[in-house]
């Protein structure tokens, strides 16, 4: 690898090692094995590279979780099993990943005084909601509609209390089962007309 990839697998190794504000720029030169000034040269701060690589991290894991979506919805032919399935892999991915994870709730903690880290994160946010809305879908890609939108801001609020809840206290996370069962009762009760039966007319149950 060139200096820069060395630089980029430095910065993520030190940011599940680390997690984003601990980690210093000689840590990731001493990662990477580059000199400090070529973190200046790539990258311009030790921030843009922490910004890049976390981002890069982020689409890795993407990628990993694509796989895992994909054979938990070839599990069953049922919507409400597939749905089980699908959410307990993505636990998995989580816990497979807390590095990344932990640093992505220390960044979002640290957006709103950092303009740079704030901007980054605001230029991802909407094709980040867009991709797991064809994720969850099995589809290759979305149109950037209102509607698909919806579908990825309710995944992303899904995705991400589950990995605050798992990094708070792994034992007690949510399963697949559980986040089906919330769903019946909170869908049920705000869809369902003049309080019909979860299973009657007028009440869809989750599809995955």
């Amino acid at each position: 690898m060139g200096n820069r990839e060395d630089l980029m697998a430095g910065a993520k190794q030190c940011l599940f090692d680390k997690g984003y504000g601990r980690t210093t720029a000689r840590d990731i030169a001493t990662a990477s094995g580059v000199s400090l000034a070529a973190i200046g040269y790539h990258f311009g701060s030790k921030e843009s590279l922490l910004n890049a690589a976390l981002i890069e991290a982020t689409a890795e894991w993407g990628t990993v979780l694509a796989t895992v979506v994909a054979r938990a919805s070839e599990a069953s032919d049922d919507p409400a099993e597939r749905f089980v399935a699908v959410w307990d892999g993505v636990l998995g991915t989580i816990a497979e990943h807390r590095g990344l994870w932990a640093s992505q709730f220390e960044v979002m903690l640290q957006a709103d005084r950092v303009p740079e880290l704030r901007e980054a994160l605001a230029g991802i946010q909407k094709q980040g909601r867009l991709g797991l809305s064809a994720l969850f879908q099995g589809l290759p890609e979305v149109p950037d509609t209102d509607e698909e939108l919806s579908r990825g801001i309710f995944y992303q609020a899904l995705l991400v209390g589950l990995a605050g809840q798992w990094l708070a206290t792994p034992e007690l996370a949510p399963r697949g089962k559980d986040f089906l069962r919330g769903l019946e009762l909170v869908g049920g009760s705000v869809l369902r007309p003049n309080g019909a039966p979860a299973d009657g007319p007028g009440w869809h149950g989750p599809t995955g």
